[in-house]
């Protein structure tokens, strides 16, 4: 077993114990294995792995990944790949061809391009509005007040298809200071559902603080580090 498998499977395991620890049905927690900054071959050993869903953040590397002979799979079980990083009006058309799925969309503006731009021969692009649960100027997202009203704008456009909510709260080691900003994403989450939205997807949590997310009910949870180890430094 490689080091990439036997992380891997170490972190199902995590999910798998705070499924349980948490009352969450077996399997109802997604793993999306945030390959941004890694080569295709570290990719390609997640995939022998089992793993089929992968995050990245940068376009034009994520672009090279995605046509890389080396991550060829059968057409029965294709390589679902997110894009998960802030979003540019000027990436949105290579975000929209190349991805199933979307994270980061805090701006109508960017919903319409993606929505404009997705092609008609692929199915609709799954996106998750990315909330700044935290309030930090550093991080892109949607401040909590204004989720209902951009979701519901969301939810209109004709090739989106409106998945749920994402979110990178502030890190904290204090198990019930991460769960806090989670609860917060949860309730907006479910406020949108009472709403009339068909929302099934909280992308939230990390390698260091998935048990909390899952604790609040995430469905998808994004792990980089636990998985392929430290984010390579260049230079």
């Amino acid at each position: 077993m490689t080091r990439i498998a036997a992380n891997l499977q170490a972190v199902r395991q995590r999910i798998a114990a705070a499924e349980h620890a948490f009352s969450r049905a077996p399997g109802s927690v997604r793993l999306l294995a945030v390959s941004k900054t890694w080569p295709a071959e570290c990719v390609r050993e997640a995939l022998d792995a089992g793993q089929l869903a992968f995050g990245e953040s940068y376009v034009q590397e994520s672009l090279a990944k995605i046509a890389s002979p080396l991550l060829e799979t059968p057409a029965l079980a294709p390589i679902e790949w997110h894009f998960i990083g802030p979003l540019q009006s000027n990436k949105t058309r290579q975000v929209s061809e190349h991805f199933a799925w979307a994270h980061s969309v805090d701006r109508l503006k960017i919903a319409e391009r993606l929505s404009a731009q997705r092609p008609a021969v692929l199915p609709p692009l799954s996106v998750c509005l990315q909330v700044n649960v935290s309030g930090e100027a550093s991080k892109s997202g949607v401040a909590p007040a204004e989720v209902r009203d951009l979701a519901r704008r969301l939810a209109d456009l004709p090739r989106l298809h409106l998945r749920g909510l994402m979110a990178i709260p502030a890190p904290s080691d204090e198990f019930a200071a991460q769960r806090a900003p989670f609860a917060q994403v949860r309730e907006l989450y479910e406020q949108l559902r009472d709403d009339g939205l068909a929302l099934d997807t909280l992308s939230m949590g990390m390698s260091y603080d998935i048990e909390a997310a899952i604790a609040e009910g995430a469905t998808l949870v994004r792990v980089g580090s636990a998985i392929f180890g430290a984010r390579p430094v260049s230079g």
